[in-house]
Parts: C-alpha cells; structure tokens; sequence
C-alpha cells in the first residue's frame, strides 16, 4: 500500500494523532487514544486497530491482552486533518467492551448536578477480562 497518505496527517509535536473509536452499529463513541504513524499504517493493512500506548511507550494492538479486538470498517481523519474517527465493530464479547474497567464504553461518567455518576454498567469485571 503506498504510505503517502500518512504525510497528510497533522501529527503533534510527538509525532501522534488523537484517534476516536466509534461503534459501526450504535454510533457510541467508545474510546479515545492515539495513534502514531506506524500504529495507523498498521491500522489500515491490518484492519483491526493499533494504537500507540503513551503509558507503556509501544505499539498497542487493542485485545492483544483481552481479546477486545475492533475490526475497522472505514478510517476518516477532519477537516483540519488532526483527528482520526474509526468506524469500528467492537469484537471478544456480546455486548462489545472497549474499556478496560469491563465496560462498553470508556465515556461511562455523566456530570449530573456537579458531581461525576457512573452511567454504564460493568459488563465484565476486569480482573477476569485480564487473567
């Protein structure tokens, strides 16, 4: 695959791009990470994502440790090319978990009245997601 279309992304100062994982069905927002070059070339050959995990200083193949994988149907970056949106089928459990606290989404807390509330259930618990 020529890799030209990697030099239209805006990448930071760190060489990463801001990454939005939407569910293909739902239109939920799953999660938010980031991307570095190689991790989006890998995204878009293997179909399933990659990501850069700042925290752990290495490519992150998302489910490689909990079987969560996604599959990526399609890969958009806006107007400003700064930001990547996939369009992703959340795999490894029914209904999908993409949030290591067993949830479905990593966007759970709700600000109500000022004070932060749990506002998805736990699905799986984590300590068995990640034995």
């Amino acid at each position: 695959m020529n890799s030209s279309w990697l030099d239209e992304v805006k990448w930071d100062d760190k060489g990463l791009v801001p990454v939005i994982a939407q569910e293909q069905g739902t239109g939920d927002v799953l999660m938010f990470a980031w991307m570095n070059r190689e991790a989006l070339s890998a995204t878009a050959e293997r179909g399933q994502a990659v990501y850069w995990s700042r925290s752990r200083g290495k490519l992150w193949h998302k489910g490689e440790e909990s079987g969560h994988f996604q599959q990526v149907h399609a890969i958009r970056m806006d107007c400003d090319n700064d930001v990547v949106l996939l369009t992703i089928t959340q795999l490894g459990h029914e209904p999908g978990i993409a949030c290591h606290t067993g949830r479905h989404s990593c966007f759970f807390q709700k600000l109500e009245n000022g004070a932060w509330s749990v506002a998805e259930p736990v699905l799986k618990d984590p300590a068995r997601i990640y034995e």
